[in-house]
């Protein structure tokens, strides 16, 4: 947000802000609460997710440093359609939901900015679930992979750098813990990944990608 405001509306940003800290596990904000505000990450990791049933959980996307949280409350149903927790300790810079609207009205580029976002989300939105509902589980850990890859990077041994569970791992790709299990060590044993402990390692695109169907 202070990259995209008003120099002359930084000085409101600093009074309002509030930076906050977040234990592992702990969560930012629950769905069906009411909105407080947004909530920018500055380090740490964090899960978007949802339940359905209230058992089983669906993770939306991560979010790292730089990105925000508690938008999709935005609107006239101002509740939280979604949860967020922290999977690292994690700090974000707080801000409450009417200053933050505040901030829009009074800055034109920002929300210029934060429209494209919007969009750019629910078009990645409406594409996995679509992958959901028509993609094989194994295509959709395979998508999930390079995609997971292409937003975190990965370290100096090309594992990628996001330190997730399997169980999150299964709620990020829509299945059962033992059915990623099982495609996983199918995908390693094929020599296209490598896993090791929580991390993984594309070792194969090529062939990761034909895996995606």
């Amino acid at each position: 947000m202070c990259k995209g405001c008003k120099p002359e509306w930084l000085p409101a940003i600093h009074a309002h802000r509030k930076i906050i800290h977040f234990k592992k596990g702990q969560q930012l904000f629950k769905e069906n609460e009411p909105v407080k505000g947004m909530f920018f990450i500055n380090e740490g990791l964090v899960k978007v997710h949802k339940y359905w049933n209230d058992e089983k959980e669906l993770i939306l996307r991560f979010a790292k440093a730089g990105a925000i949280a508690g938008h999709r409350g935005l609107g006239s149903d101002t509740l939280y359609p979604v949860s967020a927790t922290a999977l690292l300790p994690t700090s974000a810079c707080f801000v409450e939901l009417d200053f933050f609207i505040a901030t829009l009205k009074v800055n034109p580029d920002y929300l210029f900015n934060l429209m494209l976002f919007f969009a750019a989300e629910l078009k990645e939105s409406e594409k996995r679930m679509r992958n959901l509902a028509h993609m094989s589980t194994k295509g959709r850990i395979a998508d999930a992979l390079i995609r997971l890859q292409e937003k975190f990077g990965v370290d100096e041994n090309k594992f990628i750098q996001i330190n997730i569970s399997r169980h999150d791992m299964a709620a990020y790709t829509g299945t059962t813990y033992e059915t990623l299990f099982r495609m996983m060590n199918e995908l390693s044993e094929e020599g296209i990944i490598q896993m090791n402990s929580k991390l993984m390692r594309i070792l194969n695109t090529e062939k990761l990608k034909l895996c995606i169907k």
